[in-house]
Formats: structure tokens, C-alpha cells, sequence
């Protein structure tokens, strides 16, 4: 019996809908719309991955491209033992600390443990679940973005890692530990020492800001002074 085909637009609405274990065997055909619903679902977490490793937004998104090249090009190899965002994740971390290795030449990534990694580089993107309500309420939740995206940014790699797998991606010590190839009390033990320089590090941004709070001054200061002057006048009538 003859296959009826299927509009495009309509089996990519259909694909949306399938589990990954479907989606492996139409992808290993080379189905182009199972590849891209593949790619779309796990695109954020392999990013914020990546992002972690090489705290830079273009590098990252290189190594995503990598990652999923690698993994679909090798797409045979995955027996769906594991998840297959467990296999993914690992083939983008294994790509992007190759990249951290081969630009530290002799510098290995426990030694990276031992020392603060230097400031820069572009800035993590946390999606926000709440929309927008006017321009202020988006300048400030970016502003606040920002301050939280910097201080993840001056965490030791190896420390941003599992702070992101833990903190931002919500897995579990045990899971962030088995991506990363390390023993769940290491991964507890950065997640800790993480947390605790994140909180240094928006305290001493802060500290300065607190003088700044409730600001009564320029026009609203002289209006103010308008209305006591206008009130003292209504007084003496």
C-alpha cells in the first residue's frame, strides 16, 4: 500500500508532538523535521551548557552547532541507554571543555578550581517566565538579569558549570555530577563554594546602591516644598 504523503508544515506539527525515543529512529533516516524538533527542544539547555564552559555567546553557539553535528552525524551510536538530552549534553560539555583544554594548553581544569577566571566575556541569557508588563518593568528585570548574569560569569569554570546544571537547569547534584564526569560530593562541593561567591559578588555590587533607594529629590524635593509652603499659607488664613 502506497504512503499518503504529508504536507510538510503538517508532519513538522505532527513531530512537535512525538517523544524523543520516536523522534531517534525518524532522525537516523535522515527525516528532516524529527532533526529540527530535535534541535529546537534541546537547543536551550545544550546553549546554557556550552555557555557555562566557554563564557562566550558566539563560541557557544559554535559548540552547539559541533555538538549536534557530531551527535547526529553519529546518531547510530546512540542505543537509548540514556536519555537522549543526557547524550546531547554530554557530547556539548566533551566539545566545549576540548575547546577550554586546547586554549589553556597545559593548564588543566582542576588547576581552574584553584583561581578566580577573569572578567568579560558576554553575558548568559536567563529566558524570563514572566512577560513584560511596560518598558520599566523589562529595564528592570534586565537590569536585574544582568547583575545575576555578570555574577555567574566571574565564577570559576568548573564552578559556573555545575552552578548552571544545578541552579539554572534544575537537575539534581547526582545528574549535574555524571555530565560533568565528576563524583557527587565534588559537584555539592563547587555548588556550594559557587553559591557563596555568587552571593559575595551581587553584595559587594549592591553596596554602594542602597544610598540610592527611595530616591525624593530634583522636582518632586521642590514640589514637596511647594505643597508645606501652600499648606503653611492655607494655615495662617
Amino acid at each position: 500500500m502506497a504512503a499518503i504523503p504529508v504536507p510538510a508544515g503538517r508532519h513538522r506539527q505532527q513531530t512537535s508532538t512525538l517523544s524523543d525515543a520516536d523522534l531517534v529512529p525518524l532522525a537516523k533516516m535522515g527525516d528532516e523535521s524529527a532533526i529540527r524538533t530535535i534541535v529546537q527542544r534541546h537547543n536551550q539547555r545544550l546553549f546554557r551548557t556550552a555557555r557555562a564552559v566557554i563564557r562566550n555567546d558566539w563560541e557557544a553557539e559554535d559548540v552547539v552547532q559541533a555538538a549536534y553535528t557530531k551527535a547526529f552525524t553519529n546518531l547510530a551510536a546512540f542505543r537509548g541507554e540514556a536519555q537522549l538530552s543526557t547524550w546531547l549534553t554530554r557530547i556539548t560539555l566533551n566539545e566545549a571543555l576540548g575547546r577550554v583544554r586546547a586554549r589553556k594548553n597545559t593548564t588543566g581544569i582542576e588547576e581552574i578550581d584553584m583561581r578566580m577566571a577573569a572578567p568579560g566575556g558576554e553575558v548568559l541569557q536567563f529566558p524570563s517566565s514572566l512577560s513584560a508588563t511596560d518598558p520599566e518593568t523589562e529595564l528592570s528585570r534586565s537590569e536585574a538579569r544582568h547583575l545575576l548574569e555578570n555574577a555567574v560569569d566571574e565564577l570559576p569554570d568548573d564552578f559556573r558549570a555545575v552552578f548552571v546544571l544545578r541552579d539554572v537547569e534544575g537537575m539534581s547534584t547526582e545528574e549535574a555530577a555524571s555530565y560533568l564526569g565528576i563524583r557527587p560530593e565534588t559537584a555539592k562541593t563547587r555548588l556550594h563554594r559557587a553559591r557563596k561567591m555568587m552571593r559575595q559578588s551581587i553584595q559587594k555590587k549592591l553596596s554602594g546602591a542602597f544610598s540610592a533607594l527611595f530616591p525624593f529629590d530634583g522636582a518632586r524635593c521642590a514640589y514637596m516644598a511647594d505643597r508645606v509652603i501652600a499648606a503653611l499659607h492655607d494655615d495662617t488664613r
